[in-house]
Formats: structure tokens, sequence, C-alpha cells
């Protein structure tokens, strides 16, 4: 029997990474590809989160030893098989401000059902800003033909309690699902509390939400909590516009008719309508058309030499949405 392949070793150290944002510290880690059996020495059962607070003034440089003794456990988490396969994991630390500058590290350690400890991670370090704006709230969206157009109501104060509010901008968000990350949309925050997402799709569903931006620690931007999520999913219900600019040419046996696309890039096709009569109802002229004209061009040669011939088109677009008539054209053929 050929020798198995060895197995893996399960990484017992991780690589912590952090950011601010309101008034949380937000932690990441990304677990190992696979766990060791239960009772085995790698088996990871559970991370412990440690914190230590320290006045920003303090010395930068710190030992491990001088972390773990100084350090305060703030929270266990279990660990399931789920959490494996390199996935992400992330814990959100809320800040207490108390009025002076802080200086946080954050370190987590690998814990196995015996209860013992692996190394500690990389000590993740940051100086949180207690002026950093609150969220937006009172989301909403507008749907029309050219976007999805998204209000809020800016926010009064910061996390601490202080006013006015640090916002330099906002960044929007959109996602395809509840649990999807959202994808930010501005390269830029947005300095109004309006934004016009022109990318979106019809037939396609949406949830966006809104973020605060302030100026941090450093002059580094850093993000609000988020707003409420609005979930939108655009109908197209609106007609294109009429086709325009219609020009007609006579033969003594055609009338070509010419007329520049619809701008709307949903538009599939147009219906072209005869009548010899103006005064006709024009739901009673005849369609030259009963198949869907994809050109925009189309010969009328079923005609007869000085008889005088009216026409309009309207035009149609994928969701079946039909535009009011065109202006009516005539021409005589000679």
């Amino acid at each position: 029997m050929p020798p198995l392949p060895p197995q893996e070793r399960v990484v017992q150290r991780a690589q912590l990474f952090g950011f601010q944002r309101g008034d949380t510290v937000v932690l990441q880690w990304q677990m190992p590809a696979r766990n060791a059996p239960p009772g085995d020495l790698l088996h990871i059962d559970r991370v412990d989160i440690y914190r230590l607070a320290e006045s920003a003034s303090a010395p930068l440089a710190l030992t491990e030893a001088e972390f773990a003794s100084r350090s305060t456990l703030i929270t266990t988490q279990q660990m399931t098989d789920s959490d494996f396969g390199l996935r992400t994991v992330t814990y959100s630390d809320r800040l207490q401000f108390a009025g002076q500058p802080v200086r946080l590290r954050y370190a987590i350690r690998f814990v196995n059902d015996a209860g013992q400890k692996a190394a500690f991670s990389n000590v993740f370090l940051v100086e949180p800003a207690s002026r950093i704006a609150m969220a937006p709230t009172s989301l909403s969206a507008e749907l029309s033909q050219e976007a999805v157009t998204l209000r809020w109501t800016e926010p009064t104060a910061n996390v601490d309690g202080s006013t006015p509010p640090n916002i330099i901008g906002y960044n929007v968000y959109r996602s395809g699902s509840p649990t999807q990350a959202g994808r930010l949309l501005n390269p830029s925050p947005v300095t109004s509390d309006t934004y016009a997402d022109r990318t979106f799709e019809f037939g396609s569903e949406y949830f966006y939400f809104v973020r605060t931006v302030s100026l941090g620690t450093g002059a580094q931007p850093v993000e609000s909590s988020e707003s409420n999520i609005v979930a939108v999913n655009p109908a197209d219900t609106f007609a294109p516009l009429p086709p325009a600019n219609i020009t007609l040419a006579a033969t003594p046996t055609t009338i070509s008719i010419f007329f520049p696309a619809n701008p709307e890039p949903d538009v599939i096709g147009y219906r072209i309508y005869r009548s010899t009569d103006p005064d006709l109802p024009l739901n009673s002229w005849e369609l030259l058309t009963p198949r869907l004209h994809e050109t925009t061009t189309f010969q009328d040669a079923r005609v007869e030499s000085g008889r005088t011939y009216y026409y309009y088109i309207t035009a149609e677009d994928r969701f079946g949405n039909v535009s009011e008539p065109s202006e009516v054209v005539r021409e005589t053929v000679p």
C-alpha cells in the first residue's frame, strides 16, 4: 500500500489587520485552510482577543512579553468547521471615548480544546479618533429611467457627542444581496446628500447603504458605520421617447423613411404606421411593420403616383414599453 501524502500542518499564528469605523475598531484575520482533529495539539477550538489601552504619548516600542503581561482578554470567539477554509473572520470592538487621546494595541491567539495557547499574532496598533461623524440616516431611493437617486439625512454630531460633525463627504455602496459585501460606487467622497447611480440595470435587485467619511488621526479618512440599507428592484416602466427628426424621400414607386436611433440603450425596435387620411384616429392607421422593425430606415413600396401618404413611428424597449407616437410626417408620390 503506497504511503499517504503528508497533511499540511495547521498554521498556528494568524496575521491580524484592523481599522476604525465610526465608534468601533474592526479586527480581521484569516483562518487556516483546515483544522486539526479534536484532541490534536494543533486543533483550534477558539480564538482569544486581547487589547492593551495606553496613552497616545506612551513609547511605541513594546515587547511581546510586555504586551502579554499588560493586555486584557476582551473576548473569546468559538470556532466551528465553517470558519476554516481560509475564511476571513471579523470582530468589532466598541470604543468608549474618555476625552483623552489613546493608543490601542490588539492581538489574538489560537487556543486548542485543552486550553493550550498558541503564540500571539502580530500586534495591530491604532490611535482611534473620537471626532468621527455619526452615520447618515433616512436613506431613501427614487427610480427613474436614467438613475437610482439616493438621498439621506446628514449626521448632526460625532460619535463622542461633539459638534459640529467632522464630515469630508460620503461613500455610497451597492451590493447584489443582503449578505454580499458592498462595492464602493463613488471614486471620491460625495460632498452632497444625494447620489445618482447610473450604472444600475433594470431587472436586477440592489442593496444600498451610505457611510459618512471623516478626517481621522494622521489626516486619514475614517468611515462611519452604515446607514440603513435600502433595497431596490428596478422595474422598467418608462416608455422611450417618441422617434424624432423623421425625413421622407419619394420616387414614383416608393417612399423611403429615415430617422435617427432613439437615445435609450434598451430600445429594440420601431413600429411604422401609415394613413392616407390625416384625420383618421391614430390607432386606426395601418401598421406597416407587424414585426418589430430593427433598423432606422424603411421603404414603403405600396404607393400610388399622385397620392399623399402620412406616417408616424413608435419606439419599443426590451421590457415592452412603447413610446408615444412621433410627429406625423407626409409625402406625395410624384
